[in-house]
């Protein structure tokens, strides 16, 4: 499987397809039993993880990973705080760090929570939260998103939101998404990836993937 950059692919398949599993080997979280993992043109199959987020790669989680009782603000601070020598120092302020909270609040404002930017993530809503981890990816400055079910449990409101969100985006992040609502990824990509016990059957564009057997038989079976 190669992407291309600034690409948007979605990548879809049934349950125990390995969508998720083809994500934590590229961020590390998993060791691959064979085959090589390139970034950029660089090989990072034995990179340790933490150094693959600073060479631009960022994900998001299909189950959320906040902290309830910071606020919105704070959590993209630290989101930042990753990427810059600061964190090197126990003894700063972040509170007083006005460049990194400003820094912050712009990557808030652009996926629309500058209005609940001071509340604790106990306090927001489900849709709330999922724009926050998306936050928390986009601070790290990546140029490889990888979107793990955005769009899973919102509401058709919620879920138009985000896309706007994922739509602004520019096109030097290279985007590669797990999703299952169909109508809206298909809309989203330039090219599929339909995977199937660990494996590539199809790939293509929406009308090669759509109209293929294979592609019919695996996953839009009734």
């Amino acid at each position: 499987m190669s992407v291309a950059p600034g690409e948007r692919r979605l990548v879809i398949g049934p349950n125990g397809a390995g969508k998720t599993t083809l994500f934590n080997l590229i961020t590390g979280d998993l060791k691959p039993s064979a085959g090589r993992i390139a970034l950029n043109g660089m090989d990072i199959t034995t990179i340790a993880k933490r150094k693959r987020a600073h060479m631009g790669l960022a994900r998001t989680y299909q189950i959320l990973h906040v902290f309830p009782s910071e606020t919105i603000i704070d959590h993209v601070v630290l989101a930042l705080l990753g990427l810059l020598p600061l964190r090197w120092n126990p003894f700063a302020d972040l509170r007083k760090a006005s460049a990194v909270r400003e820094e912050a609040m712009e990557v808030v404002r652009s996926v629309g929570l500058e209005n609940v930017a001071s509340r604790r993530a106990s306090e927001t809503s489900y849709g709330e939260r999922r724009r926050l981890e998306l936050a928390m990816a986009l601070a790290q400055r990546p140029r490889l998103l990888l979107l793990d079910e955005p769009l899973a449990g919102l509401s058709i409101e919620e879920r138009q939101v985000v896309v706007g969100v994922l739509n602004a985006i520019p096109r030097e992040v290279t985007i590669v998404m797990i999703e299952h609502d169909m109508d809206v990824a298909l809309d989203f990509a330039d090219s599929i990836t339909v995977l199937n016990f660990g494996e590539v059957v199809v790939e293509g564009t929406r009308s090669e993937v759509v109209s293929h057997p294979r592609t019919k038989e695996i996953y839009f079976v009734d």
